[in-house]
């Protein structure tokens, strides 16, 4: 089986923003803040408008909310199918000269991401998923099928955020034992769970849909699950703008095999205390 017609779509855009975004990498661009303190750059912005563009004529009708567009206020409205955009998920390490950083996007029908593809500019790894057709990694010249470690290794590797440590996560990777674990950067923490190098990732800090919709396509692709930090399904399409938590995502546990969430999830009440 090999990617279909919508995945080599999404890889097509995907590699045309990357384009965008090391011609800028490699000249070097000034960092601005945004309302809420996290960077962006013209690289960003850039890349987005390309994957605007695409998604208009490739899929005319179906609304895109995309990161940089949100942070100004441009968001339609949206119905059980969407496009959700991160044209640059790892801006911090795009900034510092890693090449950790990823563009993202993906397709969400009924708050569930259905179809995603992740894509590293810096080093050309380009990651696919649907979930009914599974997720491949670009490879050689040519696709390579992608499947998680299932059972997990004993005990567990488990991926954290490069950029975002915290307390809680170190209690839960004490708790369930982990000895070994890889930071790294971006959305590339679910490919690694989707090709079977890792095989936990939680994140009880704040993230945005965009952040983790194609990455969690890719990785259900591949065998895996993401869920809420309870274990209750991570849904997609949340918004409560009186809040401000418009398409904020809760903590969330992502894993290739699902007894580590249920393993996970039992420890959860005591983590959220600290």
């Amino acid at each position: 089986m090999a990617p279909t017609r919508d995945m080599e779509c999404l890889r097509g855009m995907c590699e045309a923003a990357g384009r965008v975004i090391l011609d800028l990498y490699e000249a070097g661009v000034e960092v601005e803040r945004k309302s809420d303190e996290s960077p962006v750059t013209e690289a960003d912005r850039r890349a987005e408008a390309v994957l605007l563009e695409a998604l208009a004529t490739a899929y005319p009708g179906v609304p895109v909310v995309a990161e940089e567009a949100a942070a100004a206020g441009r968001i339609p409205e949206i119905g059980d199918r969407f496009f959700l955009v991160d044209p640059l998920d790892g801006t911090r390490e795009f900034v510092s000269g890693r090449g950790e950083f990823t563009v993202n996007v993906a397709l969400v029908e009924h708050g569930v991401p259905v179809l995603g593809a992740v894509y590293a500019p810096a080093t050309g790894g380009m990651f696919v998923g649907a979930t009914d057709a599974g997720a491949f990694e670009l490879a050689g010249g040519g696709w390579k099928r992608c499947q998680v470690r299932m059972p997990a290794h004993e005990p567990p590797v488990a991926l954290a955020s490069r950029s975002h440590a915290d307390a809680q996560t170190e209690e839960l990777l004490g708790a369930l034992g982990v000895r070994e674990r890889v930071s790294v950067g971006s959305s590339l923490k679910f490919c690694l769970l989707a090709r079977g190098e890792a095989d936990f990732y939680p994140r009880f800090g704040r993230t945005m849909e965009w952040d983790t919709a194609a990455g969690h396509a890719v990785l259900t692709a591949a065998g895996g699950v993401v869920t809420g930090i309870e274990g209750t399904p991570l849904r997609y399409g949340k918004r409560n703008q009186a809040h401000d938590t418009d398409f904020a995502n809760p903590g969330f546990l992502a894993a290739g095999d699902p007894a580590l969430i249920r393993g996970a999830s039992t420890q959860v009440e005591g983590v959220k205390a600290l």
